[in-house]
């Protein structure tokens, strides 16, 4: 009886902890257009964009016009290329065949994703959205349509994405649009935009060589951050015809309970699967580990299950 509630003390502990050390994180975002791969001159050299990237030392970047085995760039997976030459993962997100391979987006990321997805998005030239969910959040890259009735409908399929994710929501890419658009307008209601958008020459992003304007962002659904540390356009004017953008904030560590168990998702729990000796109630008493298959048989509260908290709601 006294090693079960040294046990039961132990997990609880643990558990616990993860809401009180380490609850703030830094998180450093990038995204840039890089044209696949080609400078000012013409010349397609990922090197340059690696050596950019390395430089910002960001912790998740997304990239637009990326190449997957293009003929004009030699065949190559262009955004595999930079995450080994930077040590990163690196995930596609093709939006159109091109001349044998794909060209879309690219995410590249210091943590291996825990999962990804590709959204098709509207536009003359077909675009996507990439979801990419890491530990403590969610970060999504895009590159929207020249058409702003085609933007305004992404927006709706993006909002559509961002509300359905407990964790921090993250969007960067190259959006086509000034600051002061309807489009811009409209996705302020619901996400708040990181980086600069004052009329200052220094936050213009496009085109490299002599900015003129703001067409790249990166922004997060609400407000999921504490403070922004960093906001700043890189002064690279050679090597893509944008100007990369990078943001750190800092935030809370995502500490919603690891399972927000409900009645439409209770069989997908069933089958994760439960140890029929390692369920607790907050008050240290065992609770009977079948009755986590019927939702309806549980009071709403946490739970330790496994040794982390979930939450029947």
């Amino acid at each position: 009886m006294k090693y079960t509630k040294w046990f039961f003390l132990c997990c609880l502990i643990s558990c616990l902890t993860a809401y009180a050390q380490d609850d703030v994180m830094t998180l450093r975002m990038m995204t840039y257009n890089i044209q696949h791969g080609a400078g000012s001159d013409g010349v397609i050299d990922l090197n340059r964009q690696a050596a950019i990237i390395g430089d910002a030392t960001p912790d998740v970047v997304g990239l637009q016009e990326v190449d997957s085995c293009v003929k004009r760039s030699s065949y190559v997976h262009q955004a595999a290329i930079l995450a080994k030459s930077l040590g990163m993962y690196s995930t596609f997100g093709p939006a159109i065949p091109l001349t044998g391979g794909k060209y879309g987006v690219a995410i590249l990321s210091k943590e291996k994703p825990l999962s990804h997805h590709n959204i098709p998005l509207p536009g003359n030239e077909k675009r996507t959205l990439l979801v990419c969910e890491f530990e403590e959040y969610v970060f999504a890259c895009t590159h929207l349509a020249l058409e702003e009735e085609n933007r305004l409908t992404s927006l709706d399929i993006i909002l559509e994405e961002a509300a359905q994710w407990d964790k921090p929501f993250f969007i960067c890419g190259d959006w086509n649009d000034e600051p002061s658009s309807t489009f811009i307008t409209k996705m302020k209601k619901k996400f708040s935009i990181l980086n600069n958008t004052s009329s200052s020459s220094a936050n213009f992003t496009f085109p490299a060589g002599t900015p003129k304007k703001i067409i790249d962002y990166i922004a997060s659904y609400g407000r999921v951050y504490k403070s922004v540390r960093k906001r700043q356009v890189l002064n690279e004017p050679e090597a893509s015809d944008h100007r990369p953008v990078l943001v750190e904030i800092r935030m809370d560590r995502y500490t919603t309970p690891i399972f927000s168990l409900t009645e439409d998702n209770v069989q997908g729990f069933k089958s994760s699967g439960v140890q029929s000796d390692a369920v607790y109630d907050m008050g240290g008493r065992k609770v009977n580990s079948s009755l986590f298959t019927v939702h309806s048989s549980l009071k709403k509260g946490l739970y330790i299950v496994n040794g982390k908290i979930i939450q029947v709601r």
